[in-house]
């Protein structure tokens, strides 16, 4: 009888035993965002980070557990399983068992496996391009008609795309392109050209790799902007933060902005970025040559550099240092500052900020293209430099103020200028409602002086659907040793412009103004069409 009790105690201990080794945790999905999974639980103690879940009606593991609390785990989903809100989850708890078994360990080897095979999937997606092309293309129309002047005329379209990763592959496309033709009422012998086609921005991106890009066509390069643009072949390299870059092209007809296969460029760069949460920094050195029918028409080297710190301080500044000259036959590599430009803006906080800049340059002298007349330029090589301050506020959520000062000045007294900025904005006018602003600008030069008042009212008519907005400037010039004497002419203009929002993406506005002085007054129609689109593809 003893014996007996004694196999059954131990019978029992096994069974028992094997029970709560193959004892399931349960739960259920509580919240699901785009990134995680929370699933609730009872108590989560033998729950660790890196264990998979699996849901009741699957089986494989679907969720890995990413972080947890005492009764809740944060998950990602695992093997493309689809999970809802209120889905039972369940873990095996193999822990209260101190053995674990030749089958178990290969499961737990292969679940494993299974595990890194996904993170190296999840990472490859990471590097998978994603399509995004958003556009915009308008139709414009100007007319002026004149009591006294001829009535004028102009029509106008513009077009500009940019393709991001087409189809999700590693092509990109961008175009920015410009039609102006002006019709002129006035009959004249002369022959004026009234046409104007303008391609500012054409060419195509290949990405072969996340960290080298090649690009062709015309396009101006953000990190080094000073240049303007290239039509001719880009390629960048990356190497963790720092970056390297060559260009080999042409450089747009400094007179019509057409091609010229006259004026080959080529030069290089390098650079280093930094991206992390409370500083942001970018900063490019490069060198340039350009010449002009195989000679040599301008040397440089270029500085340029953009920063964020904290999200409060903007820093930007951009430099150009010539190194080549020549005149009359005779080269030299004298240094010749001919671009200086610097700017910061603090942001106090969500409602006030300031802004400092200073600018001094140079005309840019090209020696080939300008030969004949370099003497001359050289003569009048004087920096035209100039400061500004700019201050904006929102006192209130319904008030907005700014003021701004701006000096321009040279060392021979030649075009200098001081000018004075005002701005108040109000929203939501009681009585009235809408927006009304305030605008004062006082500009004093070395032959005129202006003073311009400006009053503006805008609003909403139809909700989402048509938006008007009603002005009326006040203008007073009075001209400097206009013939031994000064000369004074007030303007009143008089204007409105309703838009009219067919779609979200389809706008169309119309504007009229009236303008008069003592003897003149002119009637402004413009209307402009503007269709927007902006798609993303879904893999």
């Amino acid at each position: 009888m003893k014996y007996t009790f004694n196999f059954i105690f131990v019978f029992l201990c096994l069974n028992v035993s094997g029970q709560e080794s193959r004892k399931l945790i349960k739960g259920q999905v509580s919240f699901i965002t785009s990134n995680n999974i929370y699933v609730k639980f009872d108590n989560t103690s033998t729950i660790n980070v890196g264990d998979t879940l699996q849901v009741s009606d699957k089986n494989i593991g679907c969720l890995l557990v990413k972080n947890k609390s005492s009764s809740s785990v944060v998950c990602s989903i695992i093997n493309n399983c689809e999970i809802n809100k209120g889905d039972e989850v369940f873990v095996r708890n193999f822990n209260i068992k101190k053995e674990i078994s030749k089958d178990k360990l290969e499961s737990k080897k292969i679940t494993i496996i299974k595990d890194i095979a996904v993170k190296k999937e999840d990472k490859k997606k990471e590097f998978q391009y994603k399509e995004r092309i958003k556009g915009r293309i308008s139709a414009s129309g100007y007319s002026t008609l004149s009591n006294i002047r001829e009535d004028r005329h102009r029509v106008m379209s513009r077009f500009s795309i940019y393709a991001d990763h087409i189809a999700n592959s590693k092509f990109s496309f961008e175009s920015y392109l410009s039609y102006r033709q002006n019709i002129n009422t006035e009959k004249t012998t002369n022959p004026v050209k009234n046409e104007f086609f303008r391609v500012y921005g054409l060419s195509a991106r290949f990405d072969a790799h996340p960290t080298l890009s090649f690009v062709v066509g015309r396009k101006i390069n953000p990190k080094i902007s000073s240049l303007g643009a290239i039509d001719g072949l880009q390629v960048e390299k990356h190497i963790g933060k720092n970056y390297i870059g060559a260009i080999a092209g042409f450089r747009p007809d400094i007179f019509d902005y057409n091609f010229n296969s006259d004026l080959f460029e080529y030069g290089g760069y390098i650079g280093r970025r930094s991206d992390q949460e409370n500083f942001f920094s970018e900063t490019t050195l490069g060198f340039l040559e350009q010449r002009n029918a195989g000679e040599i028409d301008r040397r440089y080297t270029y500085f340029q550099h953009s920063s964020t710190i904290f999200k409060k301080l903007y820093l930007f500044s951009t430099l150009e240092l010539d190194i080549y000259n020549r005149v009359n036959g005779l080269t030299s590599n004298d240094i010749r500052l001919t671009n200086l430009f610097a700017s910061a803006r603090y942001r106090f906080n969500r409602y006030f900020n300031a802004t400092l800049s200073f600018d001094s340059r140079k005309r840019i002298l090209y020696y080939e293209t300008f030969q004949t007349e370099i003497e001359r330029l050289l003569d009048d090589d004087i920096a035209r430099q100039g400061i500004r301050i700019r201050i904006n506020g929102r006192p209130t959520d319904n008030v907005n103020a700014g003021f701004s000062y701006s000096k321009r000045f040279q060392s021979d007294d030649q075009n200098k200028s001081d000018n004075i900025y005002l701005y108040l904005g109000l929203s939501k006018i009681p009585g009235i409602g809408g927006r009304v602003s305030v605008n004062y600008n006082v500009n004093s030069s070395n032959y005129l002086q202006s003073n311009v008042l400006s009053l503006r009212h805008s609003r909403t008519l139809i909700k989402n659907k048509l938006n008007a907005d009603f002005y009326y400037r006040l203008v007073n010039y009075i001209y400097l040793n206009s013939n031994t004497f000064n000369t004074t002419l007030n303007q009143n203009y008089y204007g409105v412009n309703l838009s009219l929002y067919i779609t979200r993406k389809l706008m169309l506005s119309v504007s009229g103004e009236y303008s008069n002085t003592d003897q003149e007054n002119n009637y402004r129609i413009y209307t402009k069409l503007v269709k927007r689109f902006n798609s993303k593809r879904k893999k």
